[in-house]
């Protein structure tokens, strides 16, 4: 079932993205049917939010059940007196899965209408409210209390400030205006704050703003495999190489059990100090940040070395993480992707710098994470095969939990190497529309199924150093 646009790219990067998904080593493999049905799926998931709302629990603080208790208790609230199920990962102990409701068909659209950027209508599907900074265009006259329904602008083309907008927008659900359209477009400054509380949204998913924010970390399925499959011990030098907004950064710390020192380094200040917040919040102490440049965080001498901070000697850590910067196609929802090619292809050699800085400050005998959040053959599998040719020193290793799929054809990876690799495709998922009433008709193995396999689309290497 597609209730949105399937996913939308510019021509070159769509004759791009079908090169990596329909290449010659796969359509052999297993035929050009079976590649271009997986590759029309794939194009129409990562338009619709995943299927489950995942959160991480700050184990440091307090138990998984005291807060899967307390999460109950809110969406009770939130859903009218309505239960849902919270399911507790079976592989990943600090993970709860809260199953999303929709798309809902019972929704009236109106014609008081409010027109928000793409960024903002795809938090909204993942069940925030409007804040007043994502609003493009509202109906004229439009007062703080006025039922409104939401639209996302998916293409950018609405001007600011339009009383009316006639291009391609998608519905996401009504809400409550809680300011008016004057405040918003006629104030001195920039308006902050709620500007639409979400009632009736087409995917019902709860809303965490101010919710138990010392206990929980919204975090996407597979972005917590990844810290578990570091596998960072109490006591280990920890280096989170591109950190921002420090949910990978929080949780190896945790799962330390706050012993040890974690490193973590991003290059954007306004980044870093999110990085802060959260060790903060989160009430974790073994985190130290940095605002870094990765790629210029290995100290070339002696003369350079600080004890505190970048850069490095080599093989100063042992473990490290390289949540590396990507074309973020995995993503989801987004319906239209705007990067050019030029972009898009940036990344890889940027990569590869980090990748080099990132070996040689590894210890021997030191494991090394790399993951992504795209989909493309270039920034995944092609990197592992770059990287173990280039580096003897590299040997990939299995991965545990193993949730996802196995890595995709295409690199020349041997079939040992890709089920060594793990990639989380939305390509096989089934879009089914959940209700109240077909969630109790799920057993949890199945639920557990979906969720592993409907995520954002996600990619994780593991090496180990053996020189």
């Amino acid at each position: 079932m597609s209730v949105f646009p399937k996913f939308s790219l510019r021509p070159e990067v769509e004759e791009y993205l079908q090169a990596t998904f329909k290449n010659d080593e796969l359509v052999s493999a297993v035929g050009p049917l079976e590649v271009e049905r997986k590759y029309e799926h794939l194009l129409n998931n990562l338009s619709h939010p995943p299927a489950f709302t995942t959160v991480r629990v700050n184990t440091h603080l307090a138990s998984v059940e005291h807060v899967r208790s307390l999460l109950s208790e809110e969406i009770c609230k939130q859903y009218k007196g309505f239960s849902i199920p919270i399911l507790q990962h079976p592989e990943l102990s600090d993970v709860l899965l809260i199953p999303i409701i929709g798309p809902r068909k019972d929704l009236q659209e109106l014609t008081n209408q409010v027109i928000v950027g793409a960024q903002c209508g795809n938090a909204v599907l993942r069940g925030a409210h409007v804040y007043v900074p994502g609003i493009i265009s509202t109906s004229n006259f439009m007062k703080a209390g006025d039922v409104v329904s939401v639209y996302s602008d998916i293409e950018g083309k609405c001007k600011r400030g339009a009383k009316e907008f006639l291009g391609t927008k998608v519905f996401l659900g009504n809400g409550i205006s809680e300011v008016r359209r004057n405040d918003i477009f006629n104030s001195n400054g920039p308006l902050k704050g709620l500007g639409v509380k979400m009632i009736e949204p087409i995917y019902l998913s709860p809303s965490f703003d101010n919710v138990l924010s010392s206990y929980i970390f919204l975090q996407n399925l597979p972005s917590s495999v990844v810290s578990y499959v570091l596998n960072p011990q109490p006591g280990e030098r920890i280096l989170d190489m591109c950190a921002a907004p420090g949910g990978k950064t929080t949780h190896l710390a945790t799962l330390m059990r706050d012993e040890g020192e974690v490193i973590a380094m991003d290059k954007t200040a306004d980044k870093v100090k999110k990085i802060r917040q959260n060790a903060a919040l989160l009430k974790l102490n073994c985190i130290k940040v940095f605002c870094c440049d990765s790629t210029k965080a290995l100290a070339s001498d002696q003369r350079e070395f600080e004890q505190e901070g970048p850069p490095f000697l080599r093989e100063s850590f042992d473990r490290i993480l390289l949540d590396a910067p990507c074309s973020g196609m995995g993503q989801r929802p987004n319906m239209a992707y705007s990067w050019s090619l030029k972009e898009v292809a940036s990344y890889q050699p940027l990569q590869r710098k980090l990748f080099r800085v990132a070996v040689q400050l590894l210890k021997p005998g030191g494991i090394l994470v790399y993951s992504t959040c795209t989909i493309t053959l270039s920034e995944n599998e092609e990197q592992v095969a770059w990287a173990l040719q280039t580096f003897p020193c590299l040997q990939l290793q299995s991965q545990e939990p193993h949730v996802g799929g196995e890595g995709m054809m295409g690199a020349g990876l041997s079939p040992e190497q890709l089920k060594q690799l793990q990639r989380f495709d939305p390509s096989d998922a089934v879009l089914q529309g959940m209700d109240f009433n077909s969630l109790q008709g799920f057993r949890y193995e199945d639920l557990i199924k979906l969720a592993n396999k409907d995520c954002i689309g996600f990619f994780i290497a593991k090496f180990i150093k053996v020189q």
